[in-house]
């Protein structure tokens, strides 16, 4: 079965205009160079989960259309751990036990998956590292071909990590904006499967909130914390868990919390404001460069998701980061700054009283230590 044909209840939307399009047909935007969303789609029940697949893909009733060969390699399934903190408990998400260790390989997987069965065999990506590593990754598992614009500043574990899955990779002087615009001035020689722009991404890591309501025995958290660059995560999970209490799996949603690096806060800064629009910011450089993106495209949405939640924004400092990174790992945890951030976040909050020890608290680790070995070894004075 072709996507989009499924049922006919699937098609891209443009969010602004309320413009569909079918999904059968490549597009990483609308017509009016917005970024798109999926329609609406009905979730899944339990008895929808396909216990013989151990991957993101035991959800695979929840995804739009039909996959007749995804592009999979057991991404998902990541652990969910108790370590004690701060006088209490927290749930991390290991989502670095994915395939190129970070949380990426669940959007990636559904994204290349479905630009394979579009017949797209030649992607183009911008990326801080963890992006970029994914989507050459699995090019490489669908025998696809990948280019990644990426910073010159990104760690070379990284960048090494692409090259050895076979992509082309361009280092972009300046900031990771600047990649970003780099990347759209390309887009028209190679089709653009853009992790923030594509809809088919969040798909994927829509599959974060289905897989932490069966970690918890079919239960929402109460708050989900997050690090903050493009708002995927937030998003997925805005989305998924929308879908659980739409089919009535769940009663209600978690909070969202959305942590951004103090040194480049855009959606902390708007959503400080009350407004949906791009506030005015100063952007330093921040060792937490996952999340280092100056200009998300998808701010009012994700501004909307983490209201309509009930949960809140937060910006860390590097200390803070640091901190909270050197705190992990005393429990054993190596998790690159980006992913300490959320940590830091959940320090702060407990601290407020806006989150209490009681609660079920979700802290997600988006990455490996490993793919900041030489930046922790500067923290560490290696």
């Amino acid at each position: 079965m072709a996507i989009g044909m499924d049922a006919g209840i699937a098609s891209y939307i443009d969010p602004a205009t309320n413009e569909a399009y079918p999904l059968d047909r490549p597009r990483w935007r609308s017509a009016t160079g917005s970024p798109l969303m999926i329609s609406a789609l009905p979730g899944m029940s339990r008895a929808g989960i396909d216990r013989t697949e151990r991957s993101l893909w035991r959800y695979r009733k929840a995804l739009p259309g039909a996959i007749a060969a995804p592009i999979s390699m057991g991404e998902g399934c990541t652990p969910l751990v108790r370590r004690p903190w701060r006088g209490g408990e927290a749930l991390f998400k290991l989502e670095w036990f994915s395939p190129t260790g970070s949380f990426k390989d669940r959007g990636a997987s559904v994204m290349m998956s479905m630009l394979r069965e579009q017949g797209i065999r030649h992607v183009l990506e911008d990326s801080s590292g963890n992006g970029g590593a994914a989507i050459a990754a699995y090019a490489a598992a669908g025998g696809m071909k990948a280019k990644i614009l990426t910073p010159a500043s990104t760690q070379p574990a990284k960048t090494v990590q692409m090259r050895a899955y076979g992509a082309e990779v361009e280092l972009v002087p300046g900031t990771r904006q600047d990649t970003a615009d780099e990347a759209e001035r390309q887009a028209g020689h190679i089709f653009y499967a853009s992790h923030n722009w594509h809809p088919f991404f969040l798909q994927g890591t829509k599959t974060l909130a289905y897989e932490l309501w069966e970690d918890l025995g079919f239960r929402a958290p109460d708050n989900v914390i997050a690090p903050t660059g493009a708002g995927s995560n937030v998003l997925g999970c805005d989305i998924g868990f929308d879908e659980l209490v739409r089919c009535g799996e769940i009663a209600r949603r978690p909070r969202l919390f959305a942590v951004q690096p103090a040194n480049c806060a855009p959606i902390h800064a708007a959503f400080v404001s009350g407004g949906t629009l791009p506030v005015p910011v100063d952007v330093r450089p921040t060792i937490a460069e996952g999340t280092a993106i100056a200009k998300p495209i998808r701010l009012k949405p994700v501004l909307d998701a983490v209201r309509r939640s009930g949960g809140s924004t937060l910006a860390v400092t590097e200390e803070e980061i640091v901190a909270s990174l050197l705190e992990l790992a005393g429990t054993g945890l190596y998790a690159e700054p980006t992913s300490a951030a959320a940590a830091a976040a959940y320090t702060r909050l407990l601290a407020e009283g806006t989150i209490k020890h009681d609660e079920t608290t979700v802290v997600v680790l988006t990455g490996s230590g490993l793919k900041a070995t030489q930046l922790i070894g500067k923290i560490l004075g290696g």
